[in-house]
């Protein structure tokens, strides 16, 4: 096959804050797989609900219309069909998602498998794509069986923040904590390594039992990550950053916060607590009090001086930060109503994603937590208004850009899930 010139320009890859300047992202438009769950599969792709694809598209319209107006956008897919013109990464691909597929884990591949290779390689670049993300229906499926895909679905793969996370200069390629997520990582790693040409770090290489998703890693500063542990990341995965830093920096910080094991709205840090800007930041609210769920859940800080690595319990997220000498206040997601406060953090109320220094982006629909902004000085600028010019971002010192979520919260994440920066000034 013969390889043809890039027709996307791949930046530079540096994200060492949550709020620098947006420059670079990258999204996954969600696609046919999302229409690829029943209510019998649904629980197995991480899905409490099956999704309106009509109104997904709409919702996503308006989400990634706003980072269009802002900052460089980078598609999954349009990357994925550049890459496919070399026969070496497509190849990997291709025989490496078969190996990775459900049921086939040993180092081999059967004869069905080396076939169905085969006929991958001769497809097209965006059909190769479409079949990697959207899966590969089994031809003599007989309409009720299970066996339906002889290649699964990457049902979360608008969620671009879990499988790979941009760590200063390098991307970290995470350990994901479900079978039905782990093939993402491989999509992942060749968009980073081939595209953007970025070392990257495997946390499952160090140790295959440790576990790190995006939506648990926070890059509060250069000196600093805020990290989740719960069902998704585990303390091998923070000892593999842990040590990792301990190795290259002489002095680093990593805050710890606990997380619940269920409900599925606490799966990540980020879904409990996000950076706004330098002094503010989205917390719900029973994580600071260490109230109800939150009430056994430890805050350590673990100090990384000349090597050594030491651990100390603090009182919370707030108190942690302030101990490192950060001047920030929160804001609380649903309110100051308890009742509020979970029903608007089921939606992903606490999950904001920052474009800039107090310039974020969230659920419209979380209208008591877009209330708490409104009254902590951050304008409330409708994403409609944004994509058509009436509106512009730039205007604004502070700002909420909201956008509407009737679908899009029930698959589980919001504008922070959804979003993995590449490149922030």
């Amino acid at each position: 096959m013969e390889k043809q010139p890039k027709t996307t320009i791949p930046c530079k890859v540096d994200v060492a804050s949550e709020t620098g300047r947006l420059r670079a992202v990258l999204l996954r438009r969600p696609g046919v797989e999302i229409e690829r769950m029943t209510p019998l599969n649904a629980a197995n792709a991480l899905y409490s609900d099956i999704l309106d694809k009509p109104t997904v598209d709409a919702e996503y319209n308006n989400f990634c219309g706003v980072l269009e107006r802002w900052t460089k956008v980078y598609y999954v897919k349009d990357i994925l069909q550049e890459l496919l013109r070399d026969k070496a990464v497509r190849s990997y691909l291709v025989n490496e998602s078969l190996r990775h597929d459900g049921r086939r884990r040993t180092a081999g591949m059967s004869p069905a498998d080396y076939a169905l290779a085969e006929q991958f390689m001769d497809l097209s670049d965006e059909q190769l794509v479409q079949v990697l993300i959207e899966g590969y229906e089994n031809p003599t499926w007989d309409g009720t069986s299970a066996n339906r895909y002889l290649l699964h679905p990457l049902y979360n793969l608008l969620f671009t923040r879990d499988a790979s996370s941009t760590v200063y200069g390098r991307v970290l390629i995470n350990s994901m904590s479900f079978e039905v997520r782990e093939r993402e990582t491989l999509l992942y790693d060749s968009i980073f390594r081939h595209f953007f040409g970025v070392e990257t770090l495997n946390v499952s290489e160090w140790n295959p039992e440790a576990r790190t998703e995006g939506g648990d890693v926070q890059i509060a500063s250069p000196d600093l990550l805020c990290i989740g542990q719960g069902i998704r990341t585990n303390a091998k995965g923070i000892d593999y950053l842990a040590q990792t830093f301990a190795r290259e920096r002489d002095h680093f910080n990593i805050l710890v916060q606990e997380l619940p094991l269920k409900p599925e709205s606490f799966i990540h840090l980020d879904m409990v607590f996000t950076f706004l800007g330098q002094h503010r930041c989205m917390v719900f609210e029973p994580l600071l009090k260490k109230d109800g769920i939150f009430a056994d859940k430890d805050t350590t800080l673990i100090t990384i001086d000349n090597g050594k690595i030491s651990y100390r319990r603090v009182d919370n997220m707030l108190s942690g930060l302030h101990s490192l000498g950060w001047d920030i206040e929160p804001v609380f997601c649903g309110g100051n109503d308890p009742w509020v406060q979970l029903r608007e953090q089921w939606h992903s109320g606490a999950n904001f994603f920052a474009l800039g220094d107090d310039k974020v982006m969230g659920y419209r629909r979380n209208t008591h937590t877009v209330d708490a902004l409104d009254k902590a000085g951050y304008a409330v600028l409708n994403a409609e208004d944004i994509i058509s010019g009436k509106t512009d971002m730039n205007d604004y010192e502070r700002f909420v850009a909201v956008f509407p979520g009737s679908e899009l919260p029930r698959a589980g994440g919001g504008a922070r899930c959804m979003t993995m920066p590449i490149w922030r000034e």
